[in-house]
């Protein structure tokens, strides 16, 4: 089981996000914009932050670091190892199991993701056996499309795509593919762009506040 920062809300928690970060980073990256979120303070929902593996990833010359999968070539083209990515997508799965065997419904947990953590989230949400209640991507792509074997229980899953339109790192164009990707298999993604590079900004963070209250109830 991935190690995991969790913050649990002043009440018993009746839903859950849980939140991938990019790579480099660690499960504290997003932990720190819980304030900016400004939700209900009785707003009952568990916030789960994973820790990925460290991993040798090769377009940074081998160096070990946290990553969720490896990166072989950057580009709009990138190469990956698809295989990690599974295994990760596959341990993202396990943590939204445990929070139904903790009393949580399905329906009423999210999946986000930054960058790297996005492109896992998207394979793990669209492929989970039960209906979530959202997916929320950041700055990413979605490099499994060709291979993901879409859940009929996620068909009509709520998914909102963000991207910086300057972002240099995960072009918007590769953002647009996995909307566009989306559009192709009948889902229907909601997209939106903000003018900044490969990171968030607090007009983002609202938004992400209003799609989060509008998803669970808050």
């Amino acid at each position: 089981m991935l190690k995991c920062v969790e913050v649990e809300p002043k009440i018993a928690a009746t839903a859950a996000v849980i939140w991938l970060h990019g790579l480099g980073s660690n499960g504290h990256d997003f932990e720190a914009i819980l304030p900016e979120l400004r939700l209900p303070a009785d707003a009952p929902v568990r916030f789960i932050f994973p820790h990925s593996p460290s991993i040798p990833v090769t377009v940074n010359g081998g160096m070990v670091m946290p990553a969720w999968y490896d990166i072989l070539e950057m580009g709009a083209g990138r190469k990956l190892n698809t295989e990690q990515l599974l295994a990760s997508a596959n341990q993202v799965n396990e943590l939204i199991e445990q929070e139904i065997s903790r009393g949580i419904a399905a329906d009423r947990i999210i999946l986000a993701g930054f960058s790297q953590g996005g492109a896992v989230a998207y394979q793990s949400a669209l492929s989970f056996p039960q209906s979530l209640a959202g997916l929320l991507t950041l700055s990413t792509y979605f490099p499994t499309s060709d291979v993901i074997e879409y859940s009929d229980a996620n068909r009509d899953i709520p998914i909102e795509i963000m991207h910086g339109s300057f972002d240099p790192v995960v072009l918007p164009t590769m953002g647009e593919d996995a909307r566009d990707d989306l559009i192709a298999a009948g889902f229907k993604p909601n997209w939106s762009t903000y003018p900044i590079e490969h990171q968030v900004c607090m007009p983002q963070i609202k938004d992400i506040s209003v799609w989060l209250t509008a998803r669970l109830g808050l």
